[in-house]
């Protein structure tokens, strides 16, 4: 098995999970020198099976990436790299192509030639995208759909809500704004969303690699059923409450506005997604027909061409042709 971002939040759980499925091989990939070495450290500390090799390496990087697969020839390929901040993305739009799309794509050919299954981990935010990272990540939904179409490996997308404790999730945010006394911080007392434990991301995605193939024979959409959305506001309040503290007393309460790209709910399907239960417990999945790589192959290309020319302007308008339900939300406060 080869896993991709595998020294951030989900990535690293997500390697713990596999490890004790007692896989044969397991590549550790990460871009970041610092998560690759704390995972690796955290797998021998905790006496992991010893089947694990950690490597340094971008997914951006094809010469390097073509590399590992021909040296590890996974079977199984579960890619969680990818850059997720929303404000930071939309300051960044050609990084967020480079990566979410371009790096994307790239490990989706490599595994279409040498695997049998490839997990592609979504968010809710790629849903009638208002922000640069989740239009990136619609463009590459369809994007891995349609390469590997046709192919021997099945392709699968995963959707997430908001990944509790994970880098930049608020409630570890809340956590440090109450231990200094306040305040907390709250974009929108209307501000909702869906969330789920990392343990439970890290289960979907290999439930999603395990389950059977959709009507085309390659993978479809999975969402975990996560129940009903919760206020951010609810959120904060309850989190002072168990701290034994007052809201709006002991710790207050500010409100900040919407950040660029935020929106102040996510949706999990499109309407045109064909939404049934799988034969996991909790788990939805979704079917759409892929796109045809020959069609959309120009229009990726073209995007990813203005990225790596760093042209801003160029890479937010052919964005906004690939995905025409994305319209960027402005900030307010």
């Amino acid at each position: 098995m080869l896993v991709t971002g595998a020294g951030g939040t989900i990535g690293s759980e997500l390697t713990r999970q596999v490890l004790a499925l007692g896989p044969a091989a397991v590549a550790v990939v990460d871009a970041s020198e610092y998560n690759l070495y704390a995972i690796d450290q955290a797998l021998r500390e905790a006496g992991a099976p010893p089947v694990w090799r950690a490597e340094l390496a971008d997914v951006r990087d094809r010469v390097r990436m073509e590399q590992l697969f021909r040296t590890i020839r996974p079977d199984v390929v579960l890619h969680a790299a990818a850059l997720k901040h929303v404000p930071l993305m939309e300051t960044h739009p050609a990084e967020a192509v480079l990566t979410n799309i371009a790096g994307a794509r790239i490990v989706a050919e490599l595994a279409r030639d040498h695997a049998s299954v490839f997990v592609f981990i979504s968010t809710d935010k790629a849903v009638n995208p208002t922000n640069v990272m989740g239009a990136t990540k619609r463009v590459a939904e369809r994007t891995v759909r349609a390469v590997c179409h046709g192919s021997g490996t099945r392709a699968a997308i995963v959707r997430f809500g908001n990944v509790l404790g994970s880098a930049g999730s608020v409630a570890p945010l809340f956590e440090r704004q109450i231990a200094e006394g306040g305040p907390i911080t709250v974009t929108d007392p209307q501000m909702v969303r869906y969330f789920m434990t990392v343990q439970e991301a890290a289960s979907l995605v290999l439930q999603a690699a395990a389950l059977p193939a959709d009507a085309t024979g390659n993978g479809g959409v999975f969402v975990l059923d996560m129940g009903e959305p919760v206020r951010i506001d609810d959120l904060a309040r309850q989190m002072i409450l168990l701290h034994g503290l007052r809201p709006d007393t002991d710790i207050a309460i500010t409100y900040t506005g919407l950040r660029p790209g935020e929106k102040l709910f996510e949706e999990i399907f499109y309407a045109a997604e064909a939404v049934h239960r799988t034969d996991a417990d909790g788990v939805f999945s979704a079917y759409e027909r892929p796109a045809d790589w020959a069609d959309l192959a120009p229009e990726v290309e073209g995007l990813e061409a203005a990225a790596r020319a760093r042209d801003e302007a160029e890479t937010i308008r052919r964005l906004s042709a690939l995905v025409p339900e994305f319209v960027r939300t402005p900030s307010r406060g």
